[in-house]
């Protein structure tokens, strides 16, 4: 599972060909959903979640093309996302 990002000791993950709705992963086993920045699945502490949906808010676009390459392909690529500073 590729590492996209990482601040505060919080890694943010994608699954190659993950299932939908398009989702990353967090700490404590969350799955947060893209669109609306919610929580599928799991927990996270309100402080992590805060800072969470903070920094997916500034970076939704890189978040759905990550998806869209993860999810279509086994081996898809991926990039990088600048960390919350």
């Amino acid at each position: 599972m590729p590492v996209i990002s990482s601040f505060y000791g919080i890694l943010i993950k994608m699954y190659f060909g993950d299932h939908v709705p398009p989702h990353f992963h967090s700490e404590y086993s969350a799955q947060i959903s893209i669109r609306d920045l919610g929580i599928i699945e799991g927990y996270l502490p309100p402080k992590a979640l805060g800072l969470v949906a903070e920094w997916a808010s500034i970076h939704k676009e890189e978040l759905m093309e990550n998806w869209k390459s993860l999810s279509e392909e086994v081996s898809g690529t991926f990039k990088k996302i600048e960390p919350l500073k």
